[in-house]
């Protein structure tokens, strides 16, 4: 039920934070994990080695170690983790922010593939892969519904 976001730097420095992730809250999804940080391009390699032969790969890396990103871990209450994945991508929105529909992330605020504001795990096992690379096991909260504060 957990995945993974990562807010790339064109984003942060577009202010835009806040409204990507009310986006998420308003579909139901909690907020279990949150970290500002800068990527170095080991921690960029490890996140797109699947990407490592590709044309595109340095300018991925260039803009992935530009500036400040945001990583998130999500956790949806739908029953497995690839449901949660694919409820997540939906709202996220073709990697193509030319094609991705109005009201998803990258159709309302991507200016081009390679300023598509935000990566997101794509699988359960790119999930399980990505999440210990931002995060601790430790630093990932659980809620319980029946609490009262």
């Amino acid at each position: 039920m957990k995945t993974l976001i990562v807010i790339r730097p064109d984003a942060v420095r577009r202010g835009l934070v806040g409204e990507i992730l009310t986006r998420f809250e308003r579909h139901g999804i909690r907020i279990v994990g949150l970290r500002v940080m800068q990527l170095t391009k080991e921690k960029t390699a490890q996140l797109y080695k699947q990407h490592e032969n590709k044309p595109y790969y340095q300018n991925l890396v260039d803009q992935m170690t530009a500036g400040p990103m945001v990583a998130c871990v999500l956790d949806t209450d739908v029953l497995d983790t690839d449901s949660a994945v694919a409820l997540v991508r939906r709202i996220i929105g073709n990697t193509d922010p030319a094609k991705a529909e109005m009201g998803t992330i990258r159709g309302d605020f991507g200016l081009r593939i390679e300023q598509n504001i935000i990566h997101a795990s794509d699988s359960r096992e790119s999930a399980n892969q990505e999440i210990p690379l931002f995060f601790d096991k430790t630093e990932i909260v659980k809620f319980n519904e029946t609490e009262q504060h």
